[in-house]
């Protein structure tokens, strides 16, 4: 079980320290950035947006010290840029696009294809690889990992707030990201004949231009040998985001469990994870049953029990699990705010807390 190497893309907005607005210096920053050792600076979709990569890692602490050492750079470029480094799903006021004057030709293709779906779309999660031997490991890893995207979904929620408003969701980013045609939970695969086959039938319908844009929640990656689990809202804090990687590499250290849940009954529970994060109710991926989603949460870690306990990272995780149940996922985090200027300031804050 310990021979799973772990990865994390982290994507953060940019905002002014006066207006609290998203503001375009991915490549005034990006440049600035000083990344050492495997940590590697990339652009994301918006030029108000910025995304810092770990390498490959072997254990939980050299994730965990990666995931730190990474928002350390960016807070120091983005203070050197002039503006801030946000960790939220969503910008909380303003919005984070469209790029403005982008010669990126393949920008212009989707734009073409899937239009006003561009528009809005500067939102941030946090994106976990595992490796994995091969496509069809892959595969078998994504069926086991589905059903339990709502729950990871709910952990992660950290964008309740967006464009100046309480959306009423947990995480409003699932919502808007949920629009483009391939996304939400994937299907169960047979064989990677089956999803290939799938992914070229898209391509020729053209809601894909290309593979690249597969957004599942969960995906084999075609750069990596790895699979990649994309539903998480870019959380506030790196012991978040440590502990999250590390539930998703437990369940593909796991054995399948008999859980097969059906497409419609599963991006049921997706939204309501996304509305109610991990302090509301949660659905039953199998039967549509409400109940708290802390008792999936404790659920999940449960079925991964012995891959952590094998890794040394059983209490760790239970530690984080009992920290959230006390003070609640990002998104319960955000409405203690009083107002949404106050809620930059505070997010601005934790983002670099840990660091």
């Amino acid at each position: 079980m310990n021979d799973y190497t772990v990865g994390v893309e982290q994507e953060f907005l940019l905002v002014d320290p006066a207006t609290r607005r998203p503001v375009p210096l991915a490549p005034q920053v990006r440049s600035l950035a000083h990344a050492p050792g495997d940590l590697d600076v990339q652009g994301e979709l918006t030029p108000f947006q910025i995304e810092i990569a770990t390498g490959v890692t072997s254990s939980f602490e050299e994730l965990d010290e990666q995931v730190r050492r990474g928002r350390r750079v960016l807070v120091d470029a983005a203070g050197e840029a002039g503006c801030r480094l946000v960790a939220a799903g969503m910008p909380p006021i303003g919005e984070a696009g469209p790029p403005p004057g982008s010669d990126d030709p393949r920008y212009h293709r989707i734009e073409h294809s899937h239009r006003r779906l561009v528009a809005g779309q500067g939102s941030c999660g946090l994106h976990v690889h595992v490796g994995v031997p091969s496509k069809a490991e892959a595969l078998a890893a994504s069926n086991k990992v589905r059903a339990w995207l709502p729950t990871l979904l709910a952990l992660s929620a950290n964008s309740a707030w967006a464009g100046g408003e309480d959306t009423g969701y947990a995480s409003w980013r699932w919502m808007v990201w949920s629009r483009w045609p391939v996304s939400g939970p994937p299907p169960h695969w047979d064989s990677p004949e089956h999803y290939d086959g799938t992914v070229d039938a898209l391509i020729n319908s053209q809601a894909l231009i290309d593979r690249a844009m597969v957004y599942w929640d969960v995906r084999p990656s075609d750069e990596h040998p790895t699979v990649e689990v994309r539903v998480a809202d870019i959380p506030q804090l790196a012991t978040e985001v440590s502990v999250l990687a590390e539930l998703v590499r437990a369940l593909v250290a796991t054995g399948p469990s008999e859980q097969r849940a059906d497409d419609s009954v599963l991006r049921a529970a997706c939204w309501r994870a996304s509305r109610d994060g991990v302090d509301g109710l949660a659905a039953d991926p199998d039967t549509g049953q409400l109940s708290p989603a802390f008792d999936r949460a404790v659920a999940l870690v449960r079925h991964v029990e012995a891959a952590l306990r094998e890794r040394g990272t059983l209490s760790t995780v239970e530690r984080q699990i009992d920290w959230l149940r006390h003070n609640g996922c990002g998104a319960a985090r955000q409405r203690r705010c009083p107002d949404p200027e106050s809620l930059v300031d505070e997010l601005i804050a934790r983002t670099r807390e840990e660091t």
